[in-house]
């Protein structure tokens, strides 16, 4: 009996069984039957639009607990198809088979069974008994004298029944186990969410770290740089101030600066003594020795006794970051006096500073 009717007589629906049939390949009634369950509550489609399902049939499997209950599952639809089957082959061959002989009559009345010696399992028929050894593994068999009853209406019910929930037993188990797996893949997904966001955070921390270390640099870098350039100016300054003095002093007859001219008499050292005692106050250049209140090195610089106090204030700062123009302060120990903000544009000259002094800046 085929498989189609197998079902056909277990009283599935016609188009549901062609369905089945063709959807699971004709691989046999296991297939079917879940295709039919499983699809039971969806309306049956065309069938010229129904292809046959990738999805491989289980492969045979021997040992352990998961194993026998396809097993037991196999067993009973094999059994019921075999039960199912016998209607359509129980018909014909009666009185052809009478000449068989006394011997063989015998030995069909004391073998009625095939009997597993493993797992005590009997089974109607050799193709049953093949099918459960295929299926375990099991390969001691012996004749048994034990009657298979053949199964009443409502015990087929009730093998039905019985195999639709272990299906949903089955089907259900493993909706629970695919959203435990779900839920534990969510997790790991959060997780690894967590930690790249918070390596992107270290990470924005790092480079923000770095932006300002490079501006802090910068803003040395140009410091330095201002501070080089206002020395070059400075510098500038006193070569040429040097080289006007000594063109006013080539024109004007007087001694180069920085020289002494020798006293050839007596007389012409006491004739020239008024003049350079007016000359001493007339002096072209001012050294300064600039020292901090905090304490630290001296700077020291020579200025144009036409330098003013801010152009000081302006060389102090060049040589240091510590120092501001617009807030240095300049004093004098000896005579004790604290120049003011409107001291800053006089010329050292008019201050008192010529030819050299002592400067406290604070």
């Amino acid at each position: 009996m085929s498989d189609k009717e197998v079902l056909l007589s277990m009283g599935f629906d016609p188009q549901r069984i062609q369905w089945a049939l063709k959807a699971t390949g004709n691989r046999g009634l296991q297939p079917a039957m879940d295709h039919i369950i499983e699809n039971e509550g969806k309306p049956v489609p065309d069938l010229s639009s129904v292809s046959e399902s990738s999805k491989p049939a289980p492969p045979p499997t021997s040992g352990g607990g998961d194993a026998m209950d396809a097993d037991e599952d196999d067993d009973e639809l094999a059994a019921l198809k075999a039960v199912y089957g016998k209607k359509g082959g129980s018909g014909g061959g009666g009185e052809s088979s009478s000449g068989g002989t006394a011997a063989t009559a015998a030995a069909e009345a004391e073998a009625k069974s095939i009997k597993c010696s493993v797992c005590g399992k009997t089974f109607k028929n050799v193709d049953l008994a093949n099918y459960h050894a295929e299926k375990s593994g099991h390969d001691q068999f012996e004749e048994s004298t034990e009657e298979i009853k053949p199964l009443t209406e409502e015990e087929k019910k009730q093998k039905l029944a019985e195999l639709r929930e272990k299906m949903a037993a089955k089907k259900a188990a493993k909706a629970k186990e695919e959203a435990k797996e779900t839920l534990a893949n969510e997790a790991i997904r959060r997780k690894s969410g967590k930690d790249i966001n918070e390596l992107r955070e270290e990470l924005k921390r790092k480079e923000l770290l770095k932006e300002a270390e490079a501006k802090r640099r910068e803003k040395v870098e140009d410091a330095k740089a201002r501070a080089a350039v206002k020395a070059q100016i400075e510098a500038d300054k006193k070569a040429r101030a040097e080289k006007a003095a000594r063109e006013k002093a080539l024109r004007e007859g007087k001694p180069l600066p920085d020289t002494v001219e020798p006293a050839s008499t007596a007389s012409t050292a006491t004739a020239s003594a008024p003049k350079a005692g007016l000359a001493g106050k007339d002096y072209p250049e001012t050294r300064l020795q600039i020292r901090m209140a905090k304490g630290g090195q001296p700077y020291t610089t020579t200025l144009p006794s036409d330098s003013t106090l801010r152009e000081v204030a302006e060389f102090l700062a060049a040589q240091t970051l510590e120092v501001d123009v617009e807030t240095v302060n300049f004093s004098l120990t000896f005579p004790r006096k604290t120049f003011a903000r409107s001291d800053f544009s006089r010329t050292l000259r008019d201050l008192g500073l010529t030819p050299s002094a002592v400067l406290i800046a604070s």
